[in-house]
């Protein structure tokens, strides 16, 4: 189902929509992250990136409670968007030797996928709050907080040390 079909009529047609969207997202980055993080050199992006991991996995198990919820069962849409800033991620990374310049590029693929989650959480809970469902408003916005967190330690972890030691 696109974005745009004659399956999403109303407004919570399209925050289903929206959640299954995000659902395939985090499930996807389950099996992303753990590449990246064998791909990592500096100590302190592989530790966040893992605890990134087990974060996604909690994400995943809020948004089957949410689906739950709302009575539905969980299960995801296709997403070109996650998809492509994984493929990016895995060319990227294939084509840098230096193992410095690796960290840096996977520190940008990985805010690419944060800020893509922190736009679409956003949205999901401004939703959510329109349509009277504030109890599920509140289990994504505890998720939003580590997206945000994650793409915070992300920044540090390349303006203190990553970006300078990959130029």
């Amino acid at each position: 189902m696109g974005l745009f079909t004659k399956e999403i009529e109303t407004m919570d047609d399209l925050f289903v929509h929206m959640l299954r969207d995000v659902y395939y997202c985090e499930q996807l980055l389950t099996k992303a992250l753990p590449k990246l993080i064998d791909k990592a050199t500096d100590p302190e992006l592989r530790a966040g990136l893992k605890n990134h991991l087990e974060q996604t996995e909690n994400h995943v198990e809020r948004l089957d409670r949410v689906f739950d919820m709302q009575g539905l069962r969980p299960g995801g849409v296709d997403c070109p968007a996650i998809d492509g800033i994984i493929k990016e991620a895995n060319e990227v990374a294939g084509e840098v030797a230096d193992k410095n310049v690796l960290d840096a590029a996977i520190i940008a693929s990985g805010q690419a996928a944060e800020h893509y989650e922190i736009a679409r959480y956003g949205t999901l809970i401004a939703w959510a709050n329109e349509l009277g469902l504030d109890d599920i408003a509140g289990v994504l916005a505890e998720t939003l907080e580590e997206e945000k967190e994650a793409d915070r330690l992300l920044t540090a972890v390349a303006e203190t040390r990553v970006n300078r030691v990959a130029a």
